[in-house]
C-alpha cells in the first residue's frame, strides 16, 4: 500500500512539471480573464422590390390551341328536414306480408279511376297503385317524372300528405329522384297501406295533397267519397 501511495505521488509530480513546461496554467489563467469578442452588428438590408406585371398563362401544348373552358353555376339545396313524432313506426315482417292478386290490384285501380272522374279537373290529379317495395322494405314512392316536371317542384321540398281526416303528414320529396323518401315510411304504416291499395293524389296546393285510400280488400264495394270542401275553396296556382 505505502509502495503505491508512493507511485502515485511521483507520477503526479511528474506531470505537473511537464504542465508547467508547456505553460498550461498560465494558459488557463488568461483564458479565465480574457473577454468574448465583441460582435459587429449585422448589416440592415433593404428587401427586394419585386416587380409585378400581367403575364399570359402557361398551357399545354395539348390544349393550347383548345377554347378556354367555361364554367357553369352549380346550385347546392340544403336538406330538407321534417319534424319527427314520437312514436316509432312498426316494422313488418316480409314472411307474413300479404300480395294482392293481378284481380284485386284490377279492381281496387278501378275503383281508384271512378273516384278521379268524380273529383273534376281543376286540379292536377294522380293514381298510384302500392307496390311491394312502396309499403315495406325501403319504403321508397316512385312518381312519374312527367307529373313531378309539371306539378311539383323543381328542388327539393317538403310535400305535405292530407289524408281524409284531415290530418297531415310531412314527406321529403327528392325532385332529381322524382318521388318521395323521408316521412312517406311514416305515412304508410301509420294508415297500414298494403300491397294492391290504390291512392289517389289530389294536388291541392303546390306542396300539399289530399289522398284517397283504395283499400285493395274493400274494392269490389260502391264508390261512395265525398269530396271534402276545402278542396274547392283552397287557392289556384
Amino acid at each position: 500500500m505505502v509502495k503505491y501511495e508512493d507511485l502515485r505521488k511521483q507520477r503526479l509530480e511528474e506531470n505537473k512539471k511537464r504542465m508547467e513546461e508547456l505553460n498550461l496554467p498560465l494558459l488557463t489563467q488568461a483564458l479565465k480573464n480574457s473577454t468574448s469578442p465583441k460582435t459587429t452588428p449585422m448589416k440592415k438590408t433593404k428587401p427586394r422590390i419585386v416587380g409585378t406585371e400581367l403575364v399570359a398563362v402557361r398551357r399545354s401544348p395539348r390544349v393550347a390551341k383548345s377554347p378556354a373552358p367555361e364554367y357553369k353555376e352549380v346550385i347546392h339545396y340544403e336538406r330538407v328536414m321534417i319534424p319527427r313524432r314520437l312514436a316509432t313506426p312498426t316494422k313488418r315482417d316480409r314472411l307474413f306480408f300479404a300480395y294482392a292478386s293481378d284481380e284485386e290490384r284490377a279492381a281496387s285501380i278501378a275503383k281508384a279511376e271512378k273516384l278521379e272522374a268524380s273529383l273534376g279537373s281543376d286540379y292536377p290529379i294522380l293514381v298510384r297503385p302500392m307496390l311491394p317495395s312502396h309499403v315495406s322494405g325501403g319504403f321508397w314512392l316512385g312518381l312519374p317524372s312527367n307529373f313531378c316536371r309539371k306539378n311539383l317542384p323543381r328542388r327539393d321540398d317538403t310535400i305535405t300528405l292530407i289524408d281524409e281526416t284531415g290530418e297531415e303528414w310531412p314527406t321529403v320529396y327528392l325532385a332529381q329522384k322524382c318521388g318521395l323518401s323521408g316521412g312517406w315510411k311514416r305515412f304508410a304504416v301509420d294508415h297500414d297501406l298494403a300491397d294492391g291499395d290504390t291512392i289517389v293524389f289530389h294536388l291541392i296546393r303546390p306542396t300539399k295533397f289530399k289522398t284517397y285510400i283504395i283499400r285493395v280488400n274493400n274494392a269490389n264495394e260502391t264508390v261512395s267519397t265525398e269530396i271534402s270542401t276545402s278542396t274547392s275553396s283552397s287557392e289556384a296556382f
